[in-house]
């Protein structure tokens, strides 16, 4: 094997790479795609004379030879945050009060705005090693994606090799998958042709052939993606760009595609201009758009700014005006939650709504019917915003048939015939019947779910033959049951009744957060029940605690401190748990980094305030935890001590009066040790 061969494959591989960035990223190709096959064809037979010589990044690589057997879950690096929305401008302008109220005072030099088209796709993260790409993740649920790198290699407006000629160690690139409109289209008529159901929309179109495991369909499905966000090590300060423009330029030169309409606004009257230019334009785009990104150009103020447990404080989602369409009113019935909420729904005739096929809208509650005074057989106009239920928004009573009857809301559950209870000051009428077959299933549902306990097998469907056939009673049955029962119901034999015994008795193995979560406590969610089990270590103490006690953990609001209070009043609660303690779920929080913690943090309460010198106020916070200590969010008698950076505020006030001791961020390292 000849030097030749090897300078033959590279100058191949380097000239097909410059032409599928030309073609595809900058939208100028300078070769006739017939040049590019035939060059394309020469540099596959050289590597199959020599496979050994075949590089990651070539080109051939993009589509692998054999499907993936299935996906590995993966921590992201960075969580990839979702983002809070704002449908119209005096929303948009409560954000950047929000904002400049959290930097305590602060005048900011700068703040100008990125606006960036909000695609209609799938979040992807992408990780970089010395310029090549070794890992595509989907988003998930923000801290844990999917490893889908071998279909992530097909997409090519993703390069394989970063343009950069001393690349960093790492870069982690996050960007949208998506599908363009005329590709959706083609794919749903070859779908109907060959008689397979058609896909709703572009976005699940994308995320389902993102998840295929065979990366050939997805090569041949032609996805596009949009780079908007660049991470790299803080070492590389050379090449750390100070403004997201300076990140979405060096996106493109590095090799990504960004989107061109992207535009620099110097404030929210610009932003407006932006947003109100788009919102006729966009119908025009090759690919779906619902709103417009908004972000605070300065890294500076980003990273002063930092996130709170959902969103980025320096970036949000302007909204466009929901779609609307008419439809009619086929019935009006009423669902019952697992907190016993009884929600009425309005079934329709079929009708497209932003990109879906919708057939079901909320009316919200009894109220809500009666200032609407729909009846079955009206016409009505439906909307729907971002992700939220599509709604009725309004009745058209010159179309309403002569026979129409006004609709009576149900006194009594439809589930259990129990009488229905609206407490006072709320809209919403409830079940309280805890033995209600639609609040143990909607419990049982939920205790087995992904996020909660995890239970295999145990889906709606089993759940509602269990409960029919008189097997569980409350979430704890489920520990009593054994495999000659299982097997004995209908559609479940042998193999399948062990499988979820099994699954049952793997579930006392999950952790306390998941536990807690399981409960369904109103308004308690996967996040929350996370903080409260870090602050709270065992169930005991959780009982126990008092609202004031809530109220003070950082996350913790009084609508949330008051429901776990209420919860665990509840006599019937109070003997669940005492079932589940007995069957061996795990009521306290696991010490994973016990032999971090030293005496000095150990038990005490901090508050932090202020922007560090070094650190984030989340880097802190976690550095405090490792070593067995508390963080709130607001200073209290309990507090021990405040972490206070520059621009303190009222906190720092506060904790003075408390007669608190006060840490600077070196004095709190010294702490830690």
């Amino acid at each position: 094997m000849s030097d030749a061969i090897e300078t033959r494959l590279t100058q191949l591989r380097s000239q097909l790479q410059k032409a599928a960035y030309a073609y595809y990223v900058l939208d100028a190709p300078f070769m006739e795609d017939a040049v590019y096959d035939q060059l394309y064809r020469e540099l596959a037979d050289l590597e199959a004379q020599y496979p050994q010589l075949i590089t990651p990044d070539s080109p051939t690589q993009r589509v692998g030879d054999k499907p993936a057997s299935q996906f590995t879950s993966v921590k992201h690096n960075i969580p990839l945050y979702s983002l809070e929305n704002a449908f119209d401008f005096g929303e948009l302008g409560q954000w950047e009060q929000k904002w400049q109220r959290a930097l305590e005072g602060e005048v900011p030099h700068h703040s100008s705005y990125v606006c960036e088209l909000k695609i209609d796709g799938s979040a992807i993260a992408l990780t970089y090693e010395n310029g090549l790409l070794v890992r595509g993740v989907t988003r998930g649920d923000g801290v844990t994606g999917e490893d889908i790198t071998a279909n992530i290699r097909t997409i090519r407006t993703i390069p394989l090799r970063l343009n950069l000629e001393n690349p960093p160690p790492i870069v982690e690139v996050r960007g949208e998958a998506f599908l363009p409109l005329d590709t959706f289209e083609k794919i749903n008529q070859e779908r109907e042709k060959a008689g397979e159901n058609l896909f709703a929309n572009p976005r699940n179109a994308a995320a389902g052939t993102l998840r295929q495991l065979d990366a050939r369909i997805v090569a041949d499905r032609k996805l596009d993606f949009f780079a908007y966000t660049l991470h790299l090590p803080e070492t590389e300060v050379q090449a750390q760009p100070m403004t997201q423009w300076e990140a979405l330029e060096l996106l493109q030169k590095i090799g990504f595609r960004v989107n061109p309409n992207r535009e620099l606004c110097s404030d929210l009257q610009a932003v407006k201009t932006y947003f109100e230019k788009w919102d006729d334009g966009r119908k025009k785009l090759s690919y779906l758009t619902d709103g417009v990104v908004v972000k605070l150009n300065d890294f500076a103020l980003q990273q002063a700014l930092g996130f709170t447990q959902k969103f980025p404080r320096w970036a949000i989602a302007l909204k466009y005006a929901a779609e609307e369409a008419p439809t009619v009113v086929k019935d009006i019935i009423v669902n019952v939650g697992r907190t016993g909420a009884v929600t009425p729904m309005a079934v329709m005739e079929p009708v497209q709504l932003a990109g879906t096929i919708v057939q079901r809208a909320t009316l919200h509650n009894a109220d809500r019917i009666q200032e609407l005074d729909i009846r079955v057989g009206d016409t009505v106009v439906i909307r729907k915003a971002g992700e939220i239920i599509p709604e009725v928004l309004r009745v058209l009573p010159d179309l309403r048939p002569e026979k129409a009857i006004a609709y009576e809301f149900p006194q009594h559950c439809p589930e259990c015939g129990s009488a229905l209870v609206r407490p006072q000051g709320e809209v919403v009428a409830r079940c309280v019947n805890s033995s209600c077959p639609a609040i143990l299933r909607g419990s049982l549902v939920h205790w087995a779910s992904r996020d909660a306990l995890d239970i295999q097998g145990l889906g709606e469907k089993n759940v509602i033959l269990l409960i029919d056939h008189g097997l569980v009673h409350s979430i704890a049955d489920i520990y009593d049951l054994t495999v000659t029962q299982i097997e004995a119901l209908p559609r479940l034999g042998q193999k399948s009744a062990e499988k979820l015994v099994e699954a049952i008795a793997s579930s006392k193995n999950q952790d306390y957060a998941r536990v807690l979560y399981g409960l369904g406590i109103r308004f308690v969610g996967k996040v929350n029940a996370e903080i409260l089990a870090q602050n709270f270590s065992t169930l005991g103490q959780l009982q126990n605690a008092t609202f004031a006690q809530l109220q003070g953990v950082y996350g913790i609001g009084e609508e949330i401190a008051q429901s776990v209070v209420d919860w665990f009043r509840v006599d019937g609660n109070q003997q669940l748990i005492a079932k589940l303690q007995l069957a061996g779920l795990n009521f306290a929080q696991t010490q994973t980094v016990s032999s971090q913690s030293n005496s000095h943090i150990a038990g005490k309460t901090f508050v932090i305030t202020g922007t560090l010198p070094t650190l984030k106020r989340t880097e802190a916070a976690d550095k405090i935890k490792a070593a067995g200590g508390k963080v709130t969010g607001s200073i209290s008698k309990n507090t021990d001590y405040l972490v206070a950076g520059e621009n303190a505020g009222s906190k720092l006030e506060k904790a003075r009066q408390l007669g608190i001791q006060e840490l600077t961020e070196s004095e709190l390292l010294d702490l830690l040790g």
